[in-house]
């Protein structure tokens, strides 16, 4: 009986405590965070090669369209991941140091930081992958 009595009180507790954020969850919402600032660079890139005068300018701005289209699936498929979730960024900021970000996760509110450093870094990885795959 003693240890009946155990289990039910060990579930009320693990039940009573706020549903905990996974890192797949946090992961989802940097790599988010992360495509947004990649998109703005790609969109950058694209206006300045449209008023250069490289020899190739269709052919370059070709290649930076697609890499956007593959960018854009796959915000779209993280914003399905975030509904089935229950995930919503609401703040996003730009700050001299760094970008500050705010999410909702199943109702619990999060923040979280990167350096520019770092920004610039992964962002430069990400359209390596997207540039060889």
């Amino acid at each position: 009986m003693a240890a009946k009595e155990e289990e039910v009180r060990g579930a009320a507790k693990t039940a009573s405590h706020p549903p905990v954020q996974t890192e797949d969850e946090l992961e989802l919402v940097k790599r988010f965070v992360l495509l947004g600032i990649v998109m703005r660079i790609l969109d950058h890139d694209i206006r300045v090669i449209g008023t250069s005068a490289i020899k190739l300018p269709r052919f370059y701005e070709s290649m930076l369209r697609g890499m956007q289209d593959r960018v854009l699936l796959d915000l779209a498929a993280i914003r399905r991941e975030f509904r089935a979730g229950g995930i919503k960024v609401y703040e996003e900021k730009r700050e001299s140091d760094g970008l500050h970000a705010g999410y909702v996760c199943r109702g619990y509110h999060h923040r979280f930081f990167m350096l520019w450093g770092f920004v610039k870094a992964e962002s430069e990885r990400v359209l390596k992958q997207y540039l060889s795959g």
